[in-house]
């Protein structure tokens, strides 16, 4: 019981049902569960997000969900407080949300750019933003911030992905040096070629599948699991001396 009495807030965490195909948040709530932990699903998609906590509670777990649009200050505090009144602490906060949108630079519109860095990179912000305050209450707590390999390394397909993704992964380590001392760690996990909802469209392509499986030295794609294993080790006490890190898990892609 690596998390036992935690409790953890995780966004972009609807696609949460066993037997359908899972997202990174997804994945992590159903090891957080595991582990001891009590939830928090957030995502703008509701009735999925109901349907993922009803069946993480017939299972006897301690779940809900929430309504979030990680963009709106004002909805992050209203479901942080909820968390606090509900249960007294924040303990983990997985910062999950995420949308994508490939093109050329030269078709990119300024309303796509906003979108995305505004999902990621100030959805980041204004997570870690709220949850330091409640964090701080109980002592400290585990943020962790999906990034991406196209955080590290230039993306050919999506460079206003990649932009949002390395804006996440330098805001991690500035806040962790700020909050170390606090015992309120920060971290970023920097996923390669993964199946889950967001990319099913595109992989689902059999020569831009084969392609991405080339690329990765492993031969094959990730997992939502596979991503979600790494949070656990972030989220849980192991990694009490790890703050500021960027965990890749991608399949030796960005070793080449």
């Amino acid at each position: 019981m690596r998390l036992q009495n935690k409790v953890a807030l995780l966004t972009g965490a609807a696609a949460a049902i066993k037997g359908e195909l899972m997202g990174f948040g997804g994945a992590a709530a159903h090891l957080f569960v595991r582990e001891g932990a009590k939830v928090v699903l957030t995502d703008i998609r509701d009735e999925l997000g109901e349907r993922a906590a009803a069946a993480l509670r017939a299972e006897g777990h301690d779940a809900r969900y929430m309504r979030l649009d990680v963009t709106d200050e004002g909805n992050w505090t209203q479901v942080v407080d909820a968390v606090m009144a509900a249960h007294g602490r924040l303990d983990i906060l997985f910062n999950n949300a995420g949308v994508s949108f490939p093109g050329k630079v030269e078709d990119i519109t300024t309303e796509t750019w906003d979108r995305e860095l505004n999902t990621h990179a100030k959805g980041v912000f204004l997570g870690t933003r709220t949850a330091i305050p409640a964090m701080r209450k109980g002592g400290g707590g585990s943020i962790i911030n999906t990034s991406s390999v196209m955080g590290l390394v230039g993306s050919p397909t999506s460079p206003a992905y990649s932009a949002a993704k390395g804006a996440i992964a330098i805001f991690t380590k500035s806040a962790a040096l700020q909050y170390a001392k606090e015992n309120i760690r920060i971290n970023s996990v920097h996923p390669g070629y993964a199946d889950t909802p967001l990319t099913m469209r595109r992989f689902s392509d059999p020569t831009i599948r084969q392609q991405l499986i080339d690329r990765t030295p492993m031969g094959r794609l990730g997992t939502a699991e596979d991503i979600a294993n790494g949070v656990l080790f972030l989220a849980s006490d192991e990694s009490a001396w790890v703050t500021g890190s960027e965990l890749v898990i991608d399949g030796g892609m960005t070793a080449q």
